[in-house]
């Protein structure tokens, strides 16, 4: 048998019959022994844990099924939001690609990779770019979920020397990595295997790395928010499950769908001990029991991933058969179970509202202002960064277009803008925003383990609102383009859609802000409350359960609805902290009773339409019927260019080759213009066009700047040779007229990362869905 086949045997064995480590004869029998031994002892734990979480999440169900129903009921609703949402997300796109290097552990080779990323957020890492374009299946599949971003191995080598306490290397002795460039991304995870890449200059670090951190925002996000039950029951039931083991205060693994935080959820516990149990039992140098301790993690967490993700579908598979019964019910007696959970609250809140108000006087109050004050900067400069760049993004597409051929070059310009809040080198100086948030001081106190949560949840709500405002963007220029004759016209519209846009962006951003300010104020102080409050009140809840009646114990809990009474005493400060910095107009933040006036009542209406493909209704000529052909043949060419062009969207690429630079790189400048007298003209002409028509917006820019003059770039005249175009995609080279699916492979749900794919060839997509929370992967 050959090497590589020899390999590929290896690779496609099930982890649990892997070997840990040891390459000689004389270790293999010891090595296998305490495989056998660890997989045994893990299988029996990881049973016992689940099974003992998936009763909270049993009873968390009923409880959230029932506040899901009595919300639809009942809600009123907060502030309208003005911005559309997009309703059909932008599929079938592709990130990012390019080639880096990859680390083999097996080898212990680096070996340069055809790289990409699709619109699921998952890297997916090739052979090269012809095993791409030939459809071979993908090497690795890596879903980045609970991982982190290190630039440098001395960073590795430090969180690998913490993970096995006991185990250090001496100075001099070869590290357990070594990287042929300065310019490493290694993607580190607490309990899953590690993968590491290099690059060969520092601007393809920072891309890959902008594009990383990017997908681990998206994976990291993997419970959708529209799931208004079984989501909000998953939570709860994690919570609930770690406060009967003491730990309170956020918690930084809650990353990934339900089954990679089951997973994480199991490592937590799990890892101590098997680190104490094995640590002494590994042989050989430093390096190399640090590198036996990486692949027993690693094949214990999938052993773990593949119980949970089993434990977890039974449980959820009955609890779906039993909700048609259980919404019966509740819709029968929804009068009788809100009064009888009424009654238990009043109970529950004379007994515990002295010593928690003491509490919430003494320990939260004074700290509320200093926490939201935190919050409030790193945010706030985040979206109006959101702004800036929407605002520069529309004003060079408008003198782009008006320079460069009008409505004729409006459809390519509007593909690119479509697309900006996916672009993650365009959207990083946004995100960095929120990298310099710190809680000093109180971080401790309130037993916050990491700010990453609050961080990557600001950055998601920064590119929904930049989604929001674009699509608002297009849909109203796309109701107007019927009404615009001349270039001068367009321009002028495209300015006033872009002053309506950004007053719509200030109103929705206020709202979203305050919202995501009092959701994070307490999510820090309620885990605090509740941990001051345990050792009083929490040994006296049970007597509190003789008062739910036996048929309505499904949907109330005492211990939810004494969590309900704590954040009620908590709640009445926070809404008081944050409207109080919205009356002194802290950060642009707008009052509750701001309404936006000049609204557009039936803009949302515009929203129900199909969505608008401007490739194909203002792409301009990109083929016909060509003289001889028919009517009908030249039809069906140009629908076979349009949906290849569709096909092959692609927000941002770096691949290089000898023939093309780098396509569609950020900061690229159109060329030299040939005709400085003709540009100078269409400036005096644009520039006196918009002082005369364009007042400026009447609400202020967030920073309170006032608004910039317009630049115009410079542009090609039509006598110049036109720029090179970019590089088409892999998905434009395929032969014609051949069968083959198009799509991106789909990422492994499995935080572990790695999958590799069936001989079978390329597996489907599965397609994201978009929620009030973004795009949501769903693996």
């Amino acid at each position: 048998m050959h090497a590589p086949a020899q390999k590929r045997n290896a690779e496609s064995k099930p982890f649990y019959k892997q070997e840990f480590g040891g390459r000689g004869r004389s270790s293999l029998g010891q090595s296998r022994c305490m495989q056998i031994t660890v997989m045994t002892s893990c299988s029996q734990k990881t049973g016992k844990i689940l099974t003992e979480f998936l009763r909270y999440y049993e009873d968390q169900y009923g409880v959230a099924l029932f506040n899901s129903m009595r919300h639809e009921i009942e809600a009123t609703g907060g502030p309208q939001a003005q911005l559309l949402a997009r309703k059909v997300p932008l599929d079938e796109r592709i990130i990012f690609s390019g080639n880096l290097f990859q680390y083999q552990e097996d080898n212990k080779k680096w070996r340069n990779r055809f790289s990409l990323v699709p619109h699921n957020y998952g890297l997916v890492l090739y052979e090269n770019k012809v095993a791409y374009e030939r459809h071979v299946p993908p090497r690795a599949v890596i879903n980045s979920a609970g991982y982190k971003i290190l630039t440098s191995v001395d960073q590795y080598l430090e969180l690998v020397g913490n993970s096995l306490p006991g185990i250090t290397s001496k100075s001099g002795t070869a590290p357990i990595l070594k990287c042929p460039t300065q310019f490493p991304l290694i993607l580190w995870h607490p309990s899953a295997r590690h993968y590491y890449f290099c690059m060969m200059t520092e601007a393809e670090q920072e891309k890959w790395q902008a594009v990383l951190q990017d997908c681990i925002r998206h994976c990291n996000n993997g419970i959708p928010e529209d799931s208004k039950v079984e989501g909000p029951a998953f939570t709860d039931a994690i919570r609930m499950y770690r406060q009967s083991k003491e730990l309170y205060g956020t918690w930084e693994m809650l990353c990934g769908n339900e089954v990679q935080i089951l997973s994480n959820l199991v490592m937590e516990e799990l890892g101590p001990e098997l680190k104490a149990e094995l640590a002494p039992r590994l042989k050989g140098k430093p390096q190399e029991r640090q590198r036996q301790w990486i692949q027993i993690s690693d094949a214990v967490y999938r052993l773990v991933y593949e119980q949970a993700k089993a434990h977890f579908e039974a449980v959820l598979s009955k609890l779906l058969l039993a909700r048609p019964a259980m919404e019966a019910v509740i819709r029968t007696d929804m009068d009788q179970i809100i009064t009888s959970k009424e009654h238990l609250a009043s109970k529950i809140r004379a007994f515990i509202l002295p010593k928690a108000e003491i509490c919430v006087r003494n320990h939260v109050q004074p700290y509320i202002s200093s926490i939201l004050e935190a919050l409030m900067v790193p945010t706030s400069q985040g979206f109006t960064e959101v702004r800036d760049v929407f605002f520069k993004e529309v004003t060079d597409m408008n003198l782009n277009v008006i320079n460069e051929g009008g409505v004729d070059k409006l459809g390519e310009y509007m593909e690119k803008l479509s697309q900006l809040a996916y672009h993650p080198l365009k959207m990083q100086s946004c995100y960095e925003k929120m990298e310099p948030l710190r809680l000093d001081g109180l971080q401790q106190r309130f037993d916050v383990s990491s700010t990453s949560v609050f961080k990557q949840r600001a950055q998601i709500h920064m590119r929904e609102q930049m989604d929001n405002a674009v699509y608002t963007f297009e849909t109203l220029l796309h109701q107007e383009l019927g009404k615009v004759p001349t270039k001068e016209d367009l321009c002028k519209s495209i300015q006033r859609i872009l002053e309506r846009v950004l007053k719509k962006y200030d109103y929705d951003s206020s709202s979203v802000r305050k919202r995501f300010f009092r959701e994070a104020l307490l999510q820090i102080t309620i885990p605090f409350l509740l941990k001051k409050l345990a050792p009083t009140c929490k040994s006296e809840l049970p007597r509190f359960q003789e008062l739910i009646f036996e048929d309505f114990a499904r949907f109330i809990l005492v211990e939810n609805t004494y969590e309900e009474v704590v954040l009620q005493t908590v709640m009445k400060d926070i809404l008081q902290a944050v409207k109080e910095a919205a009356v002194q107009r802290k950060h642009n933040l707008y009052r509750d009773s701001v309404v936006l006036h000049n609204s557009d009542p039936n803009l949302h209406l515009l929203a129900e339409g199909s969505p608008i493909n401007w490739g194909e209704e203002y792409g301009g000529s990109d083929g016909g019927s060509g003289g001889s052909g028919s009517p009908s043949r030249g039809v069906q060419e140009a629908a076979t260019i349009s949906e290849k062009r569709r096909r092959a969207k692609q927000v941002v690429s770096v691949v290089q080759d000898e023939e093309a630079g780098l396509p569609f790189e950020v900061g690229r400048e159109p060329p030299s213009p040939a005709s400085p007298d003709s540009v100078t003209e269409v400036r005096d002409l644009l520039a006196q066009d918009l002082r005369a028509e364009s007042p400026p917006p009447a609400c202020p820019l967030l920073n309170g700047a006032p608004v910039p003059e317009i630049p115009v770039p410079s542009s090609p005249s039509p006598s110049s040779p036109p720029a090179a175009s970019p590089r088409a995609s892999p998905l434009q080279q395929l032969p014609p007229g051949k069968a083959v699916d198009l799509e991106p492979p789909k990422p492994n749900d499995q935080e572990t990362g790695e999958q590799e794919s069936s001989p079978g060839g390329r597996p489907p997509i599965h397609t994201t869905t978009e929620d009030s929370a973004g795009v949501q992967t769903e693996f």
